[in-house]
């Protein structure tokens, strides 16, 4: 089959879940004997890069805005779509579905399908507005397409009690490989972070997140562990401005920027524990990630995070309070303090989401829903 996929920035991946989770499938519908195409844009994906492991690129503009990214690249990748000889066009997220009529009409042989991946109407970065067009993405994500993928069973609930859609339930997956152990060299060299020394956040630096939560969570506590901030802004230059202010030039606080290849890997590998604060999540890849690093998780006690936490009632991780800088904190200590018992957890989380969320099993069941 000959399916593109519209709505990631791009990859290979420098951020984003959404483009993690396209970069590490459709590859392997490649291998699959598919041939895909991955719409890109120019200011993420460097136009003159043609292909990324067999799966072809094409660089569309976009107006680069905050309102207008998105919409205006999915509308132009949209119409070039028309124009080729797909057999299926697969939409990434709720605000990029907000097109998916056009193929509908125009093109009615081709089978489109969209992947809803998270609540994005709750990021607060959106005005009013923005939040009530892309509550008009999520209906059209579930009436438009032919088929609809949640990657979580809490958004699946979602679509059904909200728009009396039953979903296809596929999960975001991690990757065997990208997991490996590594060595603390570059970090070392970069930023003198050492094996087990520090405490590590991967995100886009947004209020949902809740970053702020973690790094006032972190200042209540007497420790020589270092808080390791992955991540930048998404049109929220004002929160990180917060964020840095909150921070107070700790010198135990270290703000990464945006991390890929092997210093995330890096990152990941040598934490002692990644914590995650988000208010709302899809099916968070970071998660899913350290815990494929065989890491001691911490997250807030949301739907979403919960699903990673606890996988056919084991327990992998540790969870607090949403929103709780005081129940966050607390556990931030225990955590500290008992070394060997917690990493019993992590352990575990490995082999459990290798075996649950595994990227193979993914791409066969998102190309058994295609030929459906």
């Amino acid at each position: 089959m000959k399916i593109a996929m519209i709505g990631q920035k791009g990859i290979p991946a420098s951020f984003g879940g959404v483009e993690r989770h396209v970069e590490e499938l459709a590859p392997r519908l490649v291998k699959r004997g598919h041939k895909v195409t991955v719409y890109v844009r120019p200011h993420y994906t460097m136009s003159k890069m043609k292909s990324f492991c067999g799966v072809k690129l094409i660089s569309l503009p976009s107006f680069k805005t905050k309102h207008f990214d998105a919409i205006s690249h999915t509308l132009f990748a949209t119409i070039h779509a028309l124009f080729q000889d797909y057999d299926i066009i697969h939409y990434h997220s709720g605000g990029p579905s907000l097109v998916s009529w056009i193929p509908r009409i125009f093109r009615p042989r081709i089978k489109i399908i969209a992947t809803f991946h998270s609540l994005e109407r709750l990021h607060q970065k959106w005005g009013l507005l923005a939040r009530l067009i892309l509550r008009l993405g999520e209906w059209t994500c579930v009436k438009f397409p032919h088929q609809t993928i949640t990657v979580s069973k809490y958004l699946k609930q979602y679509c059904l009690d909200m728009y009396g859609k039953d979903t296809v339930y596929i999960p975001n997956g991690v990757s065997v490989k990208f997991t490996k152990s590594r060595a603390a060299k570059k970090i070392k060299k970069d930023y003198g972070l050492m094996t087990d020394q520090y405490i590590l956040t991967v995100s886009r630096l947004i209020p949902t997140k809740g970053i702020h939560y973690l790094i006032e969570a972190y200042k209540k506590l007497k420790t020589r562990k270092s808080l390791v901030i992955v991540g930048d802004s998404a049109y929220t230059d004002d929160y990180v401005k917060r964020l840095y202010k909150l921070a107070d030039n700790d010198p135990r606080i270290i703000f990464t920027g945006f991390q890929k290849g092997k210093s995330l890997s890096e990152l990941y590998s040598n934490t002692y524990l990644f914590v995650l604060p988000s208010e709302v999540e899809g099916l968070p890849v970071s998660l899913l990630e350290a815990a494929g690093f065989g890491k001691r998780t911490l997250t807030s006690d949301i739907p979403a995070n919960l699903e990673i936490v606890k996988v056919n009632d084991q327990v992998i991780g540790y969870t607090f309070r949403n929103k709780s800088i005081n129940d966050l904190s607390k556990k931030l200590d225990e955590i500290i303090k008992h070394p060997k018992s917690t990493q019993k957890t992590g352990k575990l989380a490995r082999t459990v989401v290798h075996k649950e969320f595994n990227w193979h099993k993914i791409a066969r069941e998102t190309e058994n829903l295609y030929i459906v």
